[in-house]
């Protein structure tokens, strides 16, 4: 299976006409990756994408000065997923959030949002919300590579259980996930999950405050459970973005 490595200069690179270049060269954080860590060789087979899907299939021609050299024979171009598929993952202490973070980006989440929720251990504030942000950004991004994947996923800024609401009175449909929901997530269909964005809400390790669920409600998201089981926060958002895309027909 070959590589991906991304290099955000592709476009540019294949040139205004698009598609037309024999070569592209891979330059930056990856290349010295690809050179001195995966050690990466003349004749092998690379994947170089920009991460906002543009993939170009090729032939490595040349490693040279900490850059990789790829004879184009193949480009594709893939399209956003609709709807979109956000993971709002409540901030968790340890690495818990981070490990969803990963599964949910390898599961094909389409955007991340850190929650400051109300039990959330782990706070978020001035420069550490920077940091944080930035953490998550280069777990997307290595998890995108891991598993081929075309399109990072964004990771926006820190939102508020009011950010939340917000999304849900506008239109978004904003699933919340608990474990005493009436409603099963798995019992929804693709008509009702739309077009538009789709984000699933994951508490912290003490769980969604009922001030919390009463915001959220009341701005229009809906209550849904997993199962019968009580999941950790690090693998309830990867297992309900499984079901929704099964749902979806995707997988």
């Amino acid at each position: 299976m070959a590589h991906l490595y991304f290099d955000e200069s592709l476009a540019t690179q294949l040139g205004a006409e698009s598609d037309r270049a024999s070569e592209v060269v891979l330059r930056g954080p990856d290349a010295r990756h690809a050179t001195t860590v995966a050690r990466v060789r003349a004749g092998e087979r690379l994947r170089l994408g920009d991460g906002n899907g543009l993939v170009v299939h090729g032939t490595v021609s040349a490693v040279e000065g900490g850059e990789v050299r790829l004879a184009v024979e193949l480009v594709e171009h893939i399209g956003a997923s609709e709807p979109r598929l956000v993971l709002v993952q409540a901030l968790a202490k340890g690495d818990r959030d981070e490990l969803a973070v990963q599964a949910a980006t390898e599961l094909g989440v389409d955007a991340v949002i850190p929650w400051q929720a109300a039990r959330s251990v782990s706070r978020w504030s001035d420069d550490k919300a920077r940091k944080g942000r930035e953490r998550w950004a280069a777990i997307v991004r290595e998890a995108s590579k891991q598993s081929l994947r075309a399109r990072i996923p964004s990771v926006d800024a820190l939102a508020s259980t009011r950010d939340l609401a917000t999304r849900a009175a506008d239109g978004a449909v904003v699933l919340v996930l608990d474990p005493l929901a009436e409603h099963p997530l798995s019992a929804l269909t693709a008509h009702e999950l739309g077009h538009g964005d789709v984000l699933l809400v994951v508490g912290p390790e003490g769980g969604i405050a009922d001030d919390e669920f009463a915001a959220l409600t009341s701005a229009g998201a809906r209550r849904v459970r997993l199962g019968a089981t009580v999941l950790r926060t690090s693998t309830a958002g990867p297992a309900a973005i499984a079901v929704v895309q099964t749902a979806l027909g995707r997988w």
